[in-house]
């Protein structure tokens, strides 16, 4: 099951799928598990299908989830996991928080503020920070708040990569506070139109993001550094992903920007060289 799991982690074309390859097989076994739960629930979402067959498909995965914890899972993807749950102590409130945010993009296209994006981002990143680090193991609190913080970072990252994406699916995740602020209307958006306000906007998101990337940076405890390289891995090849966004001057519109695979192996490779003898 591990190597179908694995394959699909790699036919997704995941960022993350390059930090994995850098975990001892166990541990490898019970991300890949985690991933695959995720990528399941978070397509129901994207999925064709009305709302409410989607609510139920969501509710099917709280069911299952119930009967995994209790040890009698009954999906793949789920036994797969109970495997990895009799090896990390992963809580189960961390999936039910992500289901919770997957259960809001049926319900939820707008945010009126950036703390009501927050709780969103914090549900369907920052949650599954915190189920990874209790794979890759962590000796200080504080590395929890590491976990939320570079959540945010990423997920506020794929919000400015992928505006076209969800401006088709209906969906606008930059607040309504900040389009108003900058004179960028949500018909300008849902139309890709690049007027004056909106590369003000997108450097105030990317700066919002830099500075999730900076405080996950500094609450990263150094006693439990060379446990998250995976985690450091997945940051960089995303702050690099923000930093390209920024350099082709936001033009999002035209092709989703994203790191050739070339250039995240050899940020991966950096990145693990550098904290390999922390």
């Amino acid at each position: 099951m591990s190597e179908a799991l694995a394959t699909l982690v790699r036919k997704s074309r995941s960022s993350f799928y390059y930090s994995f390859l850098f975990l001892p097989r166990p541990k490898r076994d019970a991300i890949y598990a985690v991933y695959a739960l995720c990528r399941a629930v978070d397509d129901v979402a994207d999925d064709a299908g009305d709302m409410e067959a989607k609510a139920e498909r969501l509710k099917g995965w709280r069911e299952e989830l119930d009967r995994c914890y209790a040890g009698r899972p009954t999906h793949p993807i789920t036994r797969a996991l109970r495997d990895c749950l009799s090896r990390y102590p992963i809580p189960k409130g961390y999936f039910e928080e992500l289901v919770a945010g997957v259960e809001m993009d049926l319900t939820v296209t707008r945010y009126r503020t950036f703390a009501d994006l927050t709780q969103y981002c914090y549900r369907v990143a920052s949650v599954v920070g915190l189920i990874c680090i209790e794979i890759f193991g962590y000796r200080r609190e504080a590395t929890k708040e590491y976990a939320i913080n570079l959540g945010l970072a990423l997920q506020l990252t794929n919000i400015l990569r992928d505006l076209e994406t969800d401006g088709r699916r209906g969906r606008i995740y930059l607040p309504q506070e900040d389009l108003e602020r900058f004179g960028y209307s949500e018909d300008d958006l849902l139309h890709c139109r690049y007027t004056p306000g909106f590369f003000p906007l997108m450097r105030f998101e990317a700066d919002r993001a830099r500075d999730y990337f900076r405080r996950a940076a500094e609450s990263l405890p150094s006693e439990d550094r060379k446990n998250m390289v995976t985690a450091e891995i997945m940051g960089r090849i995303y702050r690099e992903t923000l930093e390209t966004i920024a350099r082709k001057e936001f033009r999002v519109f035209e092709d989703r920007i994203t790191l050739s695979r070339a250039k995240k192996i050899r940020l991966a490779l950096m990145t693990w060289a550098q904290n390999k003898f922390v």
